[in-house]
């Protein structure tokens, strides 16, 4: 048995458990204000292999890209999401859509996948998903709250945790943090205790002028993340990971 992960851009990847494919916060197009920062692996939803299921975290264009994502062809294929996701996936003909909440599971072909905890500036759910022995911490774009430790209580053996490390902030919001930094995922992956993680979630820019006025985030610093971990969880083995480029666990 086999299980691959490879990123496409921002957090959205693909997790092939022994041929069962999982696409996880698909985004397929830019627009003003939402520029990628790096080369996509996969050019459009229609590119993508067949697959088992799609995991959405929540509603935001950059998670749950769905008019890109009305390419796919098996509007069968089901999904798994958060609340107040499932009407915009039917209006674009997907007809087989869960809203989980915290700790909720569903079957998506062989791969259970379980609602856990997240916050963000929506209502936002992160994700393990499971299959042939190895297991997988998916953390969308949440903050690094104190829900999220219950996570190893639960899963105590994880293979990979997928982390966001831009520390995205609203400046007109008096810096209202909405992501967590590379700091605070390192301190999520000590309480986790992954063999593996890849961090996510960081080449995102709304542009030169918006990033400077609108935003605070770090961008392109997943070694940051690197760094961090190796002092705070010196056990798990952090991969960056190029757009495109594969890792076996």
């Amino acid at each position: 048995m086999s299980t691959t992960v490879q990123r496409i851009v921002h957090a959205s990847t693909l997790i092939d458990f022994d041929g069962a494919m999982i696409l996880t916060d698909p985004w397929f197009s830019e627009r003003r204000g939402y520029r990628q920062g790096e080369p996509r692996s996969v050019r459009s939803a229609a590119d993508l292999p067949e697959l088992a299921g799609i995991v959405i975290s929540h509603g935001h264009y950059d998670h749950c890209d769905v008019d890109a994502l009305a390419g796919y062809p098996n509007k069968s294929v089901p999904v798994a999401t958060t609340r107040g996701v499932a009407d915009k996936l039917h209006a674009v003909g997907f007809t087989t859509v869960t809203e989980l909440a915290d700790w909720e599971s569903i079957e998506l072909g062989p791969v259970r996948v379980t609602a856990t905890p997240a916050r963000h500036s929506v209502p936002e759910s992160t994700f393990m998903l499971q299959a042939d022995g190895r297991s997988v911490f998916f953390g969308a774009d949440t903050l690094r709250v104190p829900e999220l430790d219950e996570i190893a209580a639960r899963f105590p053996e994880i293979d990979l945790a997928l982390l966001p490390i831009n520390g995205l902030s609203i400046r007109p919001m008096f810096n209202h943090k909405v992501v967590m930094d590379a700091e605070e995922a390192a301190d999520l992956t000590r309480a986790l205790r992954p063999r593996l993680a890849v961090p996510i979630h960081y080449a995102y820019t709304a542009g030169p002028v918006r990033d400077r006025l609108l935003l605070k985030l770090d961008r392109n610093r997943p070694d940051l993340y690197r760094d961090a971990t190796a002092d705070l969880a010196p056990d798990t083995d952090v991969r960056i990971l190029s757009t495109g480029e594969a890792l076996s666990l």
